[in-house]
């Protein structure tokens, strides 16, 4: 009886314990952060962002001058190559046209016999003076024979005009360039009949000491830039190589077209570029760079963002470092990597920057503060354009 007694009295002594402790492990507070996972959050601030619009240009010379003959003849000399650079007044081609050397010949000839006529008309007036002084003769003759010689003046000048006109047309027979520059292709072989009416030109002289830049803008990006009165102003534009280099010179914009195309509802625009070393030719393609600044913009990764119905939204940590989405306005980069919010954030927002797939609204994060110069998607943005259609 005494045993179970002790037993009792032990047991209740456990309960009571165990009670005590109980209540003291309910009292006691969770440890903070228990449980709760890091996440890597962008506090932003606005910017003036410095970025580039891009569109594809083809390359002119700013002298592109197609040679066509002024004659009809066969070709006898082609006297230079395709590619060759060649001094204003060089010979290109050679023509055989015998009919304009006949001309010639017979026009110099016909000269030589007014000038022969001139001076028989000449003569006679001077023997017709005396004569009619003295009354041998009457003073009709002697105006008969001014006016002879009158009439064999004019007839030397128009064998003068015929001589010229012949020298004319058996220049045409040397073709020569208009301006210094390069040849183009040389359609044209030796012994090829040609003349004026040709289709296809002998060649194309280029000069390309400057070059043109053509390209076309959509209506929208034209009324960008026109809100803004950049496009006329733009000091420097730059010109993206094909094997993504930048020229070395620096391009001005110089037109805009009056109106507006409308089968492509575009633009068309051109910058002049210097081109010292000739390494631009008609032809060539690159793509032109219009420097673009957007005021009060945000930065952020496009990783950090996830899109509904069209929308693009990203989550923001609040004070009580629980999550919240919020929807965005982005202008997208070249990169793929980068979003330019130009709506949707404030200064000092803290965006998630990764694992948003398993986020959602009222989610308790801990925020771990990365800086934007560690973030590669942000870095080297450029905006390009590739399409100009609205």
């Amino acid at each position: 009886m005494k045993t179970k007694a002790i037993n009792l009295q032990t047991l209740c002594y456990g309960l009571i314990i165990g009670l005590l402790l109980a209540s003291c492990n309910g009292n006691k507070k969770p440890e903070i952060g228990h449980g709760i996972a890091d996440y890597k959050v962008l506090t932003v601030s606005p910017k003036n962002i410095g970025l580039f619009r891009e569109f594809p240009v083809t390359i002119e010379g700013t002298e592109n001058i197609e040679i066509y003959p002024k004659i009809e003849g066969f070709i006898e000399k082609v006297l230079v190559d395709e590619g060759e650079y060649v001094q204003k007044g060089q010979v290109l081609f050679s023509l055989n046209a015998p009919e304009y050397e006949q001309e010639l010949l017979s026009t110099k000839a016909a000269i030589s016999s007014a000038k022969a006529d001139v001076s028989s008309a000449q003569l006679d007036v001077e023997k017709a003076k005396p004569l009619v002084e003295r009354e041998i003769i009457s003073k009709f003759e002697l105006t008969s024979a001014e006016n002879s010689l009158t009439a064999a003046n004019a007839a030397l000048e128009q064998a003068q005009a015929n001589y010229s006109n012949a020298q004319t047309n058996f220049g045409y027979t040397k073709i020569t360039a208009p301006v210094s520059g390069y040849i183009g292709s040389l359609p044209y072989k030796l012994g090829s009949l040609v003349n004026s009416s040709i289709t296809e030109p002998l060649t194309t002289v280029s000069n390309i000491k400057k070059v043109y830049a053509y390209f076309s803008i959509n209506e929208k990006t034209y009324l960008e830039f026109a809100k803004v009165g950049m496009l006329n102003n733009i000091d420097e534009v730059t010109l993206l190589l094909p094997d993504y280099t930048l020229f070395d010179q620096k391009g001005k914009i110089q037109t805009v077209s009056g109106q507006v195309d409308e089968e492509t509802g575009s633009f068309n625009v051109r910058a002049i570029f210097d081109n010292p070393d000739n390494l631009l030719r008609t032809g060539n393609s690159a793509t032109i760079q219009l420097p673009r600044t957007i005021d009060g913009a945000f930065l952020i990764p496009q990783s950090a963002t996830y899109e509904i119905q069209g929308g693009v939204y990203v989550y923001l940590v609040n004070d009580q470092s629980q999550v919240q989405s919020t929807k965005i306005t982005v202008t997208a980069t070249n990169s793929g990597q980068a979003y330019i919010v130009t709506d949707g954030l404030k200064d000092g927002d803290q965006v998630v920057l990764e694992g948003i797939s398993g986020l959602t609204s009222g989610k308790e994060i801990k925020p771990v503060q990365v800086k934007e110069s560690d973030i590669s998607a942000l870095q080297q943005i450029t905006e390009k354009v590739t399409s100009t259609n609205p």
